[in-house]
């Protein structure tokens, strides 16, 4: 007997429609799975199996053939494990096969019969909905997740029998289409209660370090990229984990994109919807370079895209291997990432704020009167040279940070809050999006747009000619601290930028090399 079962597969952060055919047929028994399955799907053979079996149902001894069309689609994951049960148990009379019409049906099968939750719901709720499915069978702890989407009838199981059970139910006795926000207008604010930062770490921790805390506020007003220099301690790593505090609140579209993004890659917690708070990425400098951008046999997006519309801290960045480093160039430049393999390219979003720490020497002590570098000048250029002329110049902003003394951070009063810097990031956030229906941050400003919004006047054109030709500034150096001055303005509430506003974007790039 034939029966077949929809079900869905991702590729990059998109879920493509599977068909899965299963025949049962007379003959000596055979387990056959046919449609490029990778080793994942391979194995689900004997978890089907046994799941059946321990779930009170016979397995069928007979030749087993499953189809996972279309055939010329990579399939990847446990996922099918449900979808494969359900039409073994359609094609042997346990299920009427018109049950299953209509219904996506998606979950990985333990032993038991335990179904365990799988990877990128969120996104094949959203193609089901699209096209028009009745509703979707799942893994009861990726219901939050898939009740983000709205008009869906959400069927949530936890094992086996409870999966058939359901089918046989009624469709009057299923739940009421789901009344989320995928599809309908809304902002994140309706979705659940936001902590006034979305983080529990304030700027006021931190004593001193005035022109650090103003580059932060830079980078966050215009999304600018941050390079730190700074001897060990002297709060590089504080400052940066204190970002996302000041940073506006994710929009509806980017909460949807960082979910799905967390969700494909498996790292959406069970229970959560859709993230609230903007992603803070902080790998090892161990990692590797398809560990950081993705990639995989089957394609997954790696660290530059989980911190899309958030922030990627790197830290002793000087330490990472100099391919991860270049492997950063397009993410940077484009806000994207392309992963290429033999049967597909894949493209995964990557818009975030690079934060980026490192030691003036090997040692790190470079400059400090009390302790002593002892560092000779070739080691300090080569441990500074592990960063490409490239990469440097596709940051905004680098600057210094100075040990803080211990007296000012005994006697010293609190620094300015977090709530106060984020307001005026805020403020400077709303002029920068208020200019235009494409407009966007300033630091994506390109082309005719940086013309437009960010004109210079004749004063400040002469110093911006006479600071590159001291700094020997590239045309893309030479944009960026435009881009930075036109956020200085913003910040200032000033409609237009003046030589002072370029004057501070200059200090910026005042950093010996």
């Amino acid at each position: 007997m034939l029966a077949t079962v929809e079900s869905a597969t991702v590729i990059g952060i998109e879920a493509c429609r599977v068909h899965v055919e299963i025949d049962v047929s007379f003959g000596l028994p055979h387990f056959q799975l046919v449609g490029l399955p990778d080793a994942s799907v391979r194995e689900s053979r004997d978890r089907v199996r046994a799941a059946i079996r321990n779930s009170d149902f016979e397995f069928p001894a007979h030749r087993i053939t499953i189809n996972l069309a279309p055939g010329d689609v990579r399939k990847a994951g446990p996922a099918f494990d449900l979808p494969i049960a359900l039409g073994m148990l359609a094609a042997t009379g346990v299920i009427e096969p018109a049950r299953l019409a209509g219904i996506l049906h998606v979950g990985e099968l333990s032993l038991d019969g335990s179904i365990q939750p799988a990877r990128g719901v969120l996104a094949i709720a959203a193609e089901a909905r699209r096209h028009g499915a009745r509703a979707l069978l799942l893994p009861h702890d990726n219901l939050a997740e898939a009740a983000v989407v709205s008009g869906l009838t959400l069927l949530p199981v936890r094992t086996l029998t409870e999966a058939v059970s359901r089918l046989k139910q009624s469709p009057d006795d299923w739940p009421a289409p789901t009344a989320g926000t995928i599809g309908t207008p809304g902002t994140l604010g309706t979705l659940g209660p936001l902590g006034p930062l979305g983080t529990d770490l304030d700027l006021s921790d931190l004593h001193g370090q005035a022109f650090a805390r103003r580059a932060l506020e830079v980078a966050a007003a215009g999304g600018h990229n941050l390079l730190m220099i700074g001897p060990p301690g002297a709060g590089k790593t504080m400052l940066a984990r204190r970002l996302p505090g000041i940073l506006p609140p994710l929009t509806f579209d980017e909460a949807i994109e960082a979910t799905t993004i967390h969700s494909v890659a498996g790292q959406l917690r069970p229970g959560i919807g859709l993230l609230t708070d903007r992603p803070f990425r902080a790998p090892h400098h161990t990692i590797s370079d398809v560990a950081l951008v993705g990639g995989g046999s089957t394609p997954r997006p790696g660290e530059v895209s989980l911190a899309h519309h958030g922030v990627l801290f790197l830290d002793e960045m000087p330490e990472f291997d100099r391919r991860v480093l270049e492997a950063l160039r397009q993410p940077i430049e484009e806000g994207r990432i392309t992963v290429s393999r033999a049967l597909r390219s894949v493209v995964f979003p990557a818009r975030f704020v690079l934060i980026a720490a490192m030691n003036p020497c090997p040692c790190g002590y470079q400059g400090d009167p009390k302790r002593g570098c002892k560092c000779t000048p070739q080691q300090t250029a080569r441990y500074r040279g592990r960063l490409s002329g490239p990469l440097r110049d596709r940051l905004d902003l680098i600057v210094e940070v100075e040990a803080v003394p211990i007296t000012a951070l005994t006697e010293g009063p609190p620094g300015e809050s977090s709530a106060a810097v984020r307001a005026r990031v805020l403020a400077a956030r709303a002029r920068q999006l208020g200019r235009g229906a494409r407009a966007r941050v300033n630091a994506q400003l390109a082309g005719t747009e940086l013309k437009k919004h960010a004109p210079i006047n004749i004063a400040g054109r002469r110093l911006l000619e006479r600071s590159a030709e001291r700094l020997h500034l590239s045309a893309r150096g030479f944009h960026r601290i435009i881009r930075v001055a036109r956020t200085i303005a913003d910040l200032g509430g000033a409609e237009a930028i003046a030589t002072e506003h370029l004057m501070e974007a200059l200090q910026y790039r005042f950093v010996e090399s």
